[in-house]
Protein backbone atom coordinates (compact mmCIF):
# COMPACT_ATOMS: atom_id res chain seq x y z
CA UNK A 1 0.00 0.00 0.00
CA UNK A 2 1.33 3.44 -0.95
CA UNK A 3 2.57 5.80 1.71
CA UNK A 4 0.28 8.61 2.81
CA UNK A 5 0.43 11.28 0.14
CA UNK A 6 -1.38 14.56 -0.30
CA UNK A 7 -2.16 14.11 -3.98
CA UNK A 8 -5.61 15.16 -5.07
CA UNK A 9 -5.10 15.03 -8.80
CA UNK A 10 -4.92 18.76 -9.48
CA UNK A 11 -4.77 19.32 -13.23
CA UNK A 12 -5.85 15.78 -14.08
CA UNK A 13 -8.97 15.10 -16.12
CA UNK A 14 -11.73 13.62 -13.90
CA UNK A 15 -13.29 10.35 -15.08
CA UNK A 16 -16.77 9.18 -14.14
CA UNK A 17 -17.75 5.54 -14.67
CA UNK A 18 -21.44 4.73 -15.25
CA UNK A 19 -22.22 1.07 -14.75
CA UNK A 20 -25.23 -1.09 -14.00
CA UNK A 21 -26.73 -4.39 -15.08
CA UNK A 22 -28.36 -4.99 -18.49
CA UNK A 23 -31.50 -2.94 -18.94
CA UNK A 24 -31.08 -0.96 -15.73
CA UNK A 25 -31.13 2.42 -17.48
CA UNK A 26 -27.48 3.42 -17.92
CA UNK A 27 -27.88 4.77 -21.44
CA UNK A 28 -31.15 6.54 -20.60
CA UNK A 29 -29.43 8.27 -17.70
CA UNK A 30 -26.49 9.22 -19.91
CA UNK A 31 -28.82 10.60 -22.57
CA UNK A 32 -30.43 12.89 -20.02
CA UNK A 33 -27.07 14.13 -18.80
CA UNK A 34 -25.81 14.78 -22.33
CA UNK A 35 -28.64 17.26 -22.90
CA UNK A 36 -27.13 19.59 -20.31
CA UNK A 37 -25.03 22.53 -21.59
CA UNK A 38 -22.59 21.74 -18.77
CA UNK A 39 -21.53 18.61 -20.67
CA UNK A 40 -20.05 20.50 -23.63
CA UNK A 41 -16.44 19.80 -22.75
CA UNK A 42 -17.00 16.10 -22.03
CA UNK A 43 -15.63 13.02 -23.75
CA UNK A 44 -17.91 9.98 -23.57
CA UNK A 45 -16.47 6.49 -23.99
CA UNK A 46 -18.99 3.74 -24.66
CA UNK A 47 -18.86 0.03 -25.30
CA UNK A 48 -20.72 -1.21 -28.38
CA UNK A 49 -21.48 2.32 -29.52
CA UNK A 50 -23.45 1.21 -32.56
CA UNK A 51 -25.99 -0.60 -30.40
CA UNK A 52 -27.04 2.26 -28.13
CA UNK A 53 -29.79 4.76 -28.81
CA UNK A 54 -27.93 8.04 -29.20
CA UNK A 55 -28.54 8.52 -32.93
CA UNK A 56 -30.89 11.46 -32.41
CA UNK A 57 -28.10 13.31 -30.61
CA UNK A 58 -25.50 12.88 -33.33
CA UNK A 59 -24.34 15.72 -35.56
CA UNK A 60 -21.39 14.52 -37.58
CA UNK A 61 -18.54 12.05 -37.59
CA UNK A 62 -15.26 13.61 -36.49
CA UNK A 63 -13.02 10.58 -37.01
CA UNK A 64 -13.37 6.84 -37.08
CA UNK A 65 -15.46 5.72 -34.10
CA UNK A 66 -15.79 9.32 -32.85
CA UNK A 67 -18.86 11.52 -33.19
CA UNK A 68 -19.71 15.02 -32.06
CA UNK A 69 -22.98 15.38 -30.17
CA UNK A 70 -25.32 18.35 -30.22
CA UNK A 71 -24.26 19.26 -26.71
CA UNK A 72 -20.66 19.49 -27.90
CA UNK A 73 -19.61 16.25 -26.23
CA UNK A 74 -17.26 13.86 -27.96
CA UNK A 75 -18.59 10.30 -28.08
CA UNK A 76 -16.17 7.48 -28.81
CA UNK A 77 -16.55 3.73 -28.96
CA UNK A 78 -14.11 1.48 -27.10
CA UNK A 79 -12.96 -0.92 -29.81
CA UNK A 80 -9.73 -2.01 -28.18
CA UNK A 81 -9.09 -1.60 -24.47
CA UNK A 82 -9.68 1.37 -22.25
CA UNK A 83 -6.12 2.60 -22.05
CA UNK A 84 -5.91 2.65 -25.86
CA UNK A 85 -9.17 4.60 -26.07
CA UNK A 86 -8.00 7.18 -23.52
CA UNK A 87 -4.61 7.54 -25.16
CA UNK A 88 -6.33 7.92 -28.52
CA UNK A 89 -8.53 10.72 -27.20
CA UNK A 90 -5.49 12.56 -25.89
CA UNK A 91 -3.68 12.19 -29.22
CA UNK A 92 -6.69 13.42 -31.20
CA UNK A 93 -7.09 16.37 -28.87
CA UNK A 94 -3.41 17.29 -29.22
CA UNK A 95 -3.74 17.12 -33.02
CA UNK A 96 -6.92 19.25 -32.84
CA UNK A 97 -8.93 16.45 -34.44
CA UNK A 98 -11.50 16.64 -31.64
CA UNK A 99 -12.59 19.53 -29.42
CA UNK A 100 -10.94 20.19 -26.07
CA UNK A 101 -12.45 18.24 -23.19
CA UNK A 102 -12.02 18.53 -19.45
CA UNK A 103 -14.14 15.56 -18.31
CA UNK A 104 -14.54 11.91 -19.35
CA UNK A 105 -17.59 9.70 -18.81
CA UNK A 106 -17.26 5.95 -19.39
CA UNK A 107 -20.36 3.80 -19.83
CA UNK A 108 -19.66 0.11 -19.31
CA UNK A 109 -21.54 -2.84 -20.75
CA UNK A 110 -24.25 -4.32 -18.57
CA UNK A 111 -22.20 -7.44 -17.86
CA UNK A 112 -18.98 -5.63 -16.98
CA UNK A 113 -17.14 -5.98 -13.71
CA UNK A 114 -16.01 -2.37 -13.11
CA UNK A 115 -12.82 -3.45 -11.34
CA UNK A 116 -10.62 -3.74 -14.48
CA UNK A 117 -11.72 -0.25 -15.57
CA UNK A 118 -10.86 1.22 -12.18
CA UNK A 119 -7.56 -0.66 -12.18
CA UNK A 120 -6.61 0.91 -15.51
CA UNK A 121 -7.43 4.39 -14.25
CA UNK A 122 -5.40 4.14 -11.05
CA UNK A 123 -2.45 2.01 -12.17
CA UNK A 124 -1.67 2.37 -15.90
CA UNK A 125 1.24 4.88 -16.03
CA UNK A 126 0.21 7.01 -19.03
CA UNK A 127 -3.44 7.04 -18.05
CA UNK A 128 -2.88 8.05 -14.42
CA UNK A 129 -0.55 10.84 -15.59
CA UNK A 130 -3.49 12.53 -17.35
CA UNK A 131 -6.68 11.20 -15.72
CA UNK A 132 -8.09 10.61 -12.24
CA UNK A 133 -11.08 8.60 -11.13
CA UNK A 134 -13.79 10.98 -9.88
CA UNK A 135 -16.82 8.84 -9.11
CA UNK A 136 -18.59 5.57 -9.95
CA UNK A 137 -22.34 5.68 -10.68
CA UNK A 138 -24.38 2.48 -10.70
CA UNK A 139 -27.95 2.19 -11.95
CA UNK A 140 -30.29 -0.29 -10.26
CA UNK A 141 -33.64 -1.25 -11.77
CA UNK A 142 -36.29 -0.98 -9.03
CA UNK A 143 -38.53 -3.52 -10.78
CA UNK A 144 -35.87 -6.17 -11.33
CA UNK A 145 -33.35 -5.47 -8.56
CA UNK A 146 -33.95 -8.80 -6.84
CA UNK A 147 -33.60 -10.75 -10.10
CA UNK A 148 -30.47 -8.93 -11.28
CA UNK A 149 -28.63 -9.00 -7.98
CA UNK A 150 -29.52 -12.53 -6.97
CA UNK A 151 -28.51 -14.23 -10.23
CA UNK A 152 -25.66 -12.09 -11.52
CA UNK A 153 -22.47 -11.53 -9.52
CA UNK A 154 -21.56 -8.70 -11.92
CA UNK A 155 -24.53 -6.73 -10.64
CA UNK A 156 -23.35 -7.09 -7.04
CA UNK A 157 -19.82 -5.98 -7.98
CA UNK A 158 -21.25 -2.97 -9.82
CA UNK A 159 -23.30 -2.01 -6.77
CA UNK A 160 -20.40 -2.50 -4.37
CA UNK A 161 -18.13 -0.26 -6.46
CA UNK A 162 -20.61 2.63 -6.54
CA UNK A 163 -20.16 6.06 -5.02
CA UNK A 164 -23.67 6.94 -6.17
CA UNK A 165 -26.57 4.57 -6.86
CA UNK A 166 -29.43 5.72 -9.10
CA UNK A 167 -32.66 3.77 -8.62
CA UNK A 168 -34.37 3.66 -12.02
CA UNK A 169 -37.84 2.73 -13.31
CA UNK A 170 -39.52 3.89 -10.13
CA UNK A 171 -42.46 5.02 -12.24
CA UNK A 172 -43.05 1.36 -13.17
CA UNK A 173 -42.43 -0.19 -9.76
CA UNK A 174 -44.71 -0.82 -6.83
CA UNK A 175 -43.92 1.07 -3.61
CA UNK A 176 -42.87 -2.18 -1.95
CA UNK A 177 -40.44 -2.91 -4.79
CA UNK A 178 -38.88 0.56 -4.54
CA UNK A 179 -38.50 0.38 -0.77
CA UNK A 180 -37.06 -3.14 -0.91
CA UNK A 181 -34.62 -2.21 -3.70
CA UNK A 182 -33.41 0.79 -1.71
CA UNK A 183 -32.98 -1.34 1.40
CA UNK A 184 -31.01 -3.95 -0.54
CA UNK A 185 -28.74 -1.28 -2.02
CA UNK A 186 -28.07 0.13 1.43
CA UNK A 187 -27.34 -3.32 2.83
CA UNK A 188 -24.83 -4.13 0.09
CA UNK A 189 -23.27 -0.64 -0.09
CA UNK A 190 -24.11 1.62 2.84
CA UNK A 191 -21.57 4.30 1.82
CA UNK A 192 -23.11 5.17 -1.56
CA UNK A 193 -25.38 8.16 -2.12
CA UNK A 194 -28.79 6.78 -3.05
CA UNK A 195 -30.77 8.77 -5.63
CA UNK A 196 -34.04 8.32 -7.48
CA UNK A 197 -33.69 8.68 -11.26
CA UNK A 198 -36.73 10.96 -11.27
CA UNK A 199 -34.88 13.41 -9.03
CA UNK A 200 -31.66 13.49 -11.00
CA UNK A 201 -32.99 15.58 -13.88
CA UNK A 202 -30.43 16.90 -16.32
CA UNK A 203 -28.10 18.49 -13.76
CA UNK A 204 -24.81 16.61 -14.14
CA UNK A 205 -23.22 18.18 -11.08
CA UNK A 206 -25.38 16.07 -8.79
CA UNK A 207 -23.88 12.90 -10.24
CA UNK A 208 -20.53 13.75 -11.80
CA UNK A 209 -18.88 15.90 -9.14
CA UNK A 210 -16.35 13.97 -7.11
CA UNK A 211 -17.86 12.59 -3.93
CA UNK A 212 -16.56 14.31 -0.80
CA UNK A 213 -14.35 11.80 0.98
CA UNK A 214 -15.85 10.06 3.98
CA UNK A 215 -18.00 7.10 4.82
CA UNK A 216 -21.29 8.81 5.66
CA UNK A 217 -24.20 7.96 3.40
CA UNK A 218 -26.72 10.57 2.34
CA UNK A 219 -29.28 7.88 1.74
CA UNK A 220 -31.90 7.72 4.45
CA UNK A 221 -32.99 4.21 5.47
CA UNK A 222 -36.27 3.09 3.91
CA UNK A 223 -39.21 4.51 5.79
CA UNK A 224 -42.01 3.58 3.41
CA UNK A 225 -45.00 2.43 5.42
CA UNK A 226 -45.58 -0.35 2.91
CA UNK A 227 -42.64 -2.23 4.40
CA UNK A 228 -44.87 -2.82 7.40
CA UNK A 229 -47.49 -4.58 5.32
CA UNK A 230 -47.47 -8.33 4.77
CA UNK A 231 -46.67 -7.88 1.07
CA UNK A 232 -43.86 -5.46 1.85
CA UNK A 233 -42.32 -7.75 4.45
CA UNK A 234 -42.47 -10.74 2.12
CA UNK A 235 -40.84 -8.82 -0.73
CA UNK A 236 -38.13 -7.41 1.54
CA UNK A 237 -37.42 -10.85 3.01
CA UNK A 238 -37.01 -12.28 -0.49
CA UNK A 239 -34.47 -9.60 -1.36
CA UNK A 240 -32.58 -10.15 1.88
CA UNK A 241 -32.14 -13.85 1.02
CA UNK A 242 -30.57 -12.96 -2.31
CA UNK A 243 -26.82 -12.77 -2.10
CA UNK A 244 -26.91 -13.56 1.60
CA UNK A 245 -23.14 -14.09 1.57
CA UNK A 246 -22.58 -10.44 0.56
CA UNK A 247 -22.79 -7.93 3.35
CA UNK A 248 -21.21 -4.87 4.89
CA UNK A 249 -19.72 -4.08 8.27
CA UNK A 250 -18.70 -0.71 9.68
CA UNK A 251 -15.81 -0.71 12.16
CA UNK A 252 -14.74 2.08 14.50
CA UNK A 253 -11.23 2.32 15.96
CA UNK A 254 -10.85 4.14 19.26
CA UNK A 255 -7.25 5.36 18.95
CA UNK A 256 -4.93 6.66 16.20
CA UNK A 257 -3.49 4.10 13.79
CA UNK A 258 0.06 3.26 12.87
CA UNK A 259 -0.04 3.79 9.10
CA UNK A 260 2.54 1.12 8.29
CA UNK A 261 0.82 -1.54 10.39
CA UNK A 262 -2.54 -0.73 8.84
CA UNK A 263 -1.08 -0.84 5.33
CA UNK A 264 0.45 -4.27 5.94
CA UNK A 265 -2.86 -5.54 7.34
CA UNK A 266 -4.92 -4.21 4.43
CA UNK A 267 -2.49 -5.65 1.87
CA UNK A 268 -2.68 -9.04 3.56
CA UNK A 269 -6.49 -8.86 3.69
CA UNK A 270 -6.79 -8.12 -0.04
CA UNK A 271 -4.21 -10.80 -0.88
CA UNK A 272 -5.94 -13.41 1.28
CA UNK A 273 -9.50 -12.82 0.14
CA UNK A 274 -8.95 -11.37 -3.34
CA UNK A 275 -12.16 -10.38 -5.08
CA UNK A 276 -14.26 -11.36 -2.05
CA UNK A 277 -13.41 -8.00 -0.53
CA UNK A 278 -15.64 -5.98 -2.83
CA UNK A 279 -15.08 -2.56 -1.26
CA UNK A 280 -13.13 -0.88 1.53
CA UNK A 281 -13.83 2.75 2.29
CA UNK A 282 -12.83 4.73 5.34
CA UNK A 283 -11.58 7.83 7.07
CA UNK A 284 -8.56 7.20 9.30
CA UNK A 285 -7.01 8.87 12.29
CA UNK A 286 -3.29 8.32 11.69
CA UNK A 287 -0.66 8.85 14.33
CA UNK A 288 1.34 12.08 14.07
CA UNK A 289 -1.17 13.58 11.60
CA UNK A 290 -3.67 16.28 12.51
CA UNK A 291 -5.94 15.76 9.49
CA UNK A 292 -7.64 12.47 8.59
CA UNK A 293 -6.66 10.19 5.72
CA UNK A 294 -9.26 8.89 3.28
CA UNK A 295 -8.85 5.36 1.87
CA UNK A 296 -10.79 3.69 -0.93
CA UNK A 297 -10.35 0.23 -2.44
CA UNK A 298 -12.41 -1.82 -4.91
CA UNK A 299 -11.55 -5.51 -4.78
CA UNK A 300 -7.74 -5.66 -5.08
CA UNK A 301 -7.45 -2.08 -6.38
CA UNK A 302 -6.32 0.42 -3.76
CA UNK A 303 -6.71 4.07 -4.72
CA UNK A 304 -3.96 6.47 -3.61
CA UNK A 305 -4.75 7.61 -0.05
CA UNK A 306 -5.76 11.25 0.37
CA UNK A 307 -5.17 13.79 3.09
CA UNK A 308 -8.29 15.74 4.03
CA UNK A 309 -8.06 19.32 5.18
CA UNK A 310 -10.12 18.70 8.29
CA UNK A 311 -12.40 16.20 9.98
CA UNK A 312 -15.98 16.27 8.63
CA UNK A 313 -17.44 15.74 12.14
CA UNK A 314 -16.40 16.18 15.76
CA UNK A 315 -15.84 12.44 16.00
CA UNK A 316 -12.18 11.91 15.10
CA UNK A 317 -12.12 8.14 15.40
CA UNK A 318 -11.22 6.01 12.39
CA UNK A 319 -14.27 4.56 10.63
CA UNK A 320 -14.00 1.90 7.93
CA UNK A 321 -16.75 0.20 5.94
CA UNK A 322 -16.09 -3.21 4.37
CA UNK A 323 -18.31 -4.82 1.73
CA UNK A 324 -17.40 -8.49 1.52
CA UNK A 325 -18.57 -11.85 0.22
CA UNK A 326 -18.35 -14.75 2.66
CA UNK A 327 -15.83 -13.08 4.97
CA UNK A 328 -16.43 -13.62 8.68
CA UNK A 329 -17.03 -10.16 10.15
CA UNK A 330 -15.90 -11.10 13.68
CA UNK A 331 -12.67 -12.54 12.35
CA UNK A 332 -12.15 -9.38 10.30
CA UNK A 333 -12.64 -7.25 13.42
CA UNK A 334 -10.28 -9.35 15.56
CA UNK A 335 -7.60 -9.35 12.87
CA UNK A 336 -7.67 -5.57 12.48
CA UNK A 337 -7.46 -5.08 16.24
CA UNK A 338 -4.53 -7.50 16.53
CA UNK A 339 -2.49 -5.78 13.83
CA UNK A 340 -3.18 -2.20 14.83
CA UNK A 341 -3.11 -2.73 18.61
CA UNK A 342 -6.23 -0.55 18.78
CA UNK A 343 -9.66 -1.38 20.18
CA UNK A 344 -12.04 -2.06 17.28
CA UNK A 345 -15.83 -2.10 17.64
CA UNK A 346 -18.66 -2.63 15.20
CA UNK A 347 -20.94 0.32 14.55
CA UNK A 348 -24.44 0.20 13.17
CA UNK A 349 -24.72 2.00 9.85
CA UNK A 350 -27.85 4.08 10.04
Amino acid sequence: MDRVADKRGQGLIPVTVITGFLGSGKTTLLQRLLRSPCMQRTAVLMNEFGEVGLDHLLVEHVAESVVLLKSGCICCSIRDDLKSALRGLLSRRDRAEVPEFDRVVIETTGLADPAPILYTLVSEPVVRHHFRLATVITTVDAVNADLHLSRNPEGVRQLAAADRVVITKTDLAEPTQIAAARALCRRVNPTAWLLDAADVGTDPDLLLAAQPPGVDSRAAPPSDATLGTQAGQAHFAALERHGADVGSVSLVLDAPLDWTAFGVWLSMLLHRYGNDVLRVKGILQVRELQAPVFINAVQHIVHPPQHLESWPTDDHRSRIVFITRGVDRERLQRSLAAFTKVRVSEASYA
